[in-house]
């Protein structure tokens, strides 16, 4: 019997029948806290599961226990009352109530789900919820159907198809819904799916339905990068039970030989084949060209219940990622460099020309993390291929855990392939590309994050003179980083650190916060010219932040009227999934940055100026600017969960914008404020407060510690002790 402390849902022997049929078969299976993909071809039974787990079919034998009690004689009613939601297959959408009718009827329930929370989580149900629930379309029907769940804040959701017939965009953002809830405290979830990638993406492990009956429980990217397994559960030809049967047989069959572990040097005499032309091979060419082989740990596939299956993680692991078919030499090259320093590495093969790979992780094992599968990468078109394979490994590599750092070498099209996946690891785990296009500008390829771009010099083709030292000299240096983050983890904490937005209008004001909360937090300040906002989220992101001040959000400006400070799209998408108090204000809110005067685009020649210095010419926004910006950081405020203090300075929003500044403007100010008024839907947890200071008066710092104090109990401790010296 499953411990009931280590799983939510424990299912032992439970058979179902429709008439004479027999539906499930003896199924058992144990949910852990977390989430757990369960596939299988139509008519295997995972609808029924469902159905009996929720009482809306009669079982014949079996136990069903959720947290530990029997839901054995228990109405549909009272089962949803112990905290299992449900999205059934199909939505089942009432036509005649809008969506917020839909919400309203199932709220009430104390808890982190709230309507406006739904309505954050799904903008698109917030602009529709006045319409029907037959005018929506399949997406937003989904959305819906999953929203009314959690607004039970349920235990255990159990989720039956929630991608089918949905579009891939849409697709996406369940996915990322259901990666959400699994990393919240206190939330399950049991997905039944037909689509691989989906199924393999939001779980580390998979359960296999066949005829009735849990077949296995195997690892996630174990099953993404099996094609014939796959085709077993989900393909056309033989039964599936011929199939899965021929492969267990196989899976009973072992080397019982002990291999020894530890790296193995090989030698070739002649690491080209020689001809009768050819001169002896100097010993450095022959020392140079050797590969190192470690030989694998035997592991056997566990079957069972899930929560007995260890976790595959790579905290010991470099990765050397790149496309074997055609950069096998240099990685292998890489690889058995770091070998050599007695590490542990693993070639990623991100190569889409279907060619055999021998290896550690191949081609099909990254490809499964598509949203589409496999499918969606080896689609025989050499451009949608690789566009497929750069998003599978960016999803892939999201799932891996912990690894010890990651290198890569190749052309631009290798760089822009895994420079994505690199972008998504946390800051501070080494990265490095040896790339031809690294003496450029390559901000596209790094962004906010910390990645190391080494030129190659010479084009990467072969091991020669000049390659063998470059990429040796890559493989050193990734090595060192590596080892320099394991002395650093040995240290112990530091300071929590906070970071702060900064421009130099709104320098005094950042500097008064760093002086009020210095003494106890590592305040990190960001330049905010585009890439530091970026930076700091990014940093979010990783975990390496305690909070932030996000003081200065002029980079929205920029965006919205072409300056050269950009914000993108994605600005405060991170203290959205963060879930962390934010707290925010209008800080330089009041100008575009241009590079020297006579870059400034024509149409702006009778616009306000101010020459910040030579190669900065700074640019008053208009009362019609600050309504656009207003309703979209508004918007994007909305969307937070987590506590919003965002803070509308009256005196002004930078050190030009106070009475007599170049800048000061009222008017421009007001309709920023007014637009962001309008636009926020305002709550004990989100709100706006205008502060009768300019940004960079001392109250008005004051104010905003006050707010981080608040809001952040590690803060309010801090400041009593502080006071209480």
């Amino acid at each position: 019997m499953a411990d009931p402390r280590a799983t939510i849902l424990d299912i032992q022997g439970l058979n179902v029948y429709y008439g004479r049929s027999h539906a499930l078969q003896g199924v058992d299976l144990a949910l852990p806290r977390g989430i757990l993909s369960l596939v299988g071809r139509n008519g295997m039974g995972k609808t029924t599961l469902c159905n009996a787990i929720m009482g809306l079919v009669p079982v014949s034998s079996g136990r069903i226990s959720f947290r530990g009690r029997d839901l054995a004689g228990l109405s549909s009613a009272e089962i949803a009352q112990l905290g299992i939601g449900y999205v059934p297959q199909g939505r089942r959408i009432w036509r005649s109530l809008t969506v917020d009718e839909h919400l309203r009827l199932v709220s009430g329930r104390e808890g982190a789900w709230t309507i406006d929370r739904v309505y954050s989580t799904f903008p698109r149900l917030s602009e529709r919820r006045d319409h029907l629930g037959g005018h929506l379309s399949g997406g937003e029907q989904q959305m819906l159907a999953i929203g009314r769940a959690l607004l039970l804040n349920p235990k255990l959701l159990l989720m039956d198809e929630p991608t089918e017939g949905l579009a891939p965009l849409i697709v996406q953002q369940v996915v990322d819904i259901l990666i959400g809830l699994g990393e919240e405290s206190g939330v399950n979830v049991l997905v039944i799916e037909q689509n691989i990638g989906v199924a393999c993406t939001v779980s580390r492990q998979v359960a296999i339905m066949v005829n009735g009956r849990v077949y296995r429980v195997m690892d996630a990217p174990t099953l993404a990068g099996d094609r014939d397994l796959q085709q077993a559960l989900l393909g056309v030809g033989r039964h599936a039970h011929d199939e899965i049967g021929d492969r267990a047989a196989a899976d009973k069959r072992t080397d019982s030989r002990a291999e020894s572990a530890g790296p193995i040097k090989i030698y070739m005499s002649n690491p080209k084949p020689p001809t009768g032309w050819s001169q002896p091979v100097p010993v450095r060419v022959i020392e140079g060209s050797a590969r190192t082989q470690t030989r694998p740990e035997a592991t056997a596939l566990p079957v069972g219940d899930v929560h007995r299956m260890p976790v595959r993680r790579h905290s010991e692991t470099i990765l050397v990622a790149g496309t074997l078919d055609t950069k096998g030499t240099e990685l292998r090259f890489l690889r058995d460099m770091l070998k050599g320093q007695g590490l542990k590495a693993q070639i990623v093969d991100l190569s889409t020309s279907g060619k055999p790979s021998g290896a550690d992780i191949p081609p099909y094992a990254v490809a499964g993390f598509h949203p589409q599968g496999t499918s969606g990468v080896f689609t025989g078109d050499r451009g949608t291929a690789v566009a497929g394979m750069t998003l599978a490994f960016d999803r892939w590599i999201r799932h891996q855990g912990e690894i010890a750092g990651i290198i890569s070498a190749g052309g631009s099209g290798a760089t822009a392939l895994v420079s994505p996946a690199m972008r998504s690891l946390p800051v501070g785990v080494p990265k490095l590309i040896v790339s031809t296009v690294a003496s450029g500008d390559v901000s596209q390829y790094v962004g906010p994050s910390d990645i190391l771009m080494m030129h190659s010099v010479a084009d990467i083709q072969g091991i020669n003179s000049i390659t063998r030292e470059v990429l040796g000299n890559a493989a050193s240096a990734l090595a060192g980083m590596v080892g320099n983050r394991r002395k650093k983890q040995d240290l112990g904490p530091e300071k929590p650190a906070i970071g702060i937005t900064m421009f130099g209008v709104t320098t005094a004001c950042v500097q008064q916060i760093s002086e009020l909360l210095g003494d106890r937090y590592d305040c990190l300040i960001f330049h905010a010219t585009g890439v530091g906002g970026r930076s700091m989220e990014k940093l979010l992101e990783s975990g390496k932040l305690a909070g932030i001040i996000d003081i200065t959000t002029t980079e929205v400006c920029d965006m919205i009227a072409g300056g050269v400070f950009a914000a993108d799209e994605n600005r405060f998408e991170a203290p959205i999934k963060a879930g962390l108090p934010y707290i925010g204000s209008c800080g330089a809110l009041d100008m575009v940055n241009f590079r020297a005067p006579e870059t400034v685009p024509d149409n702006y020649r009778d616009r306000r100026f101010y020459e910040h210095n030579p190669q900065i010419t700074l640019m008053r926004t208009t009362p019609e600017e600050n309504a656009r910006m207003g309703q979209w950081i508004g918007e994007k405020l909305n969307r937070m969960a987590a506590p919003v203090r965002f803070f509308l300075p009256e005196g002004g929003v930078s050190e030009l914008d106070k009475p007599g500044g170049h800048f000061w403007d009222p008017e421009a100010d007001n309709a920023l404020f007014r637009a962001l008024e309008t636009t926020v839907r305002q709550s004990p947890d989100r709100r706006l407060i205008r502060v009768p200071h300019n940004v960079n008066d001392p109250g008005f710092a004051e104010v905003v510690v006050g707010a981080f104090t608040e809001l952040h109990p590690a803060a309010r401790k801090n400041r009593v002790e502080r006071l209480t010296r």
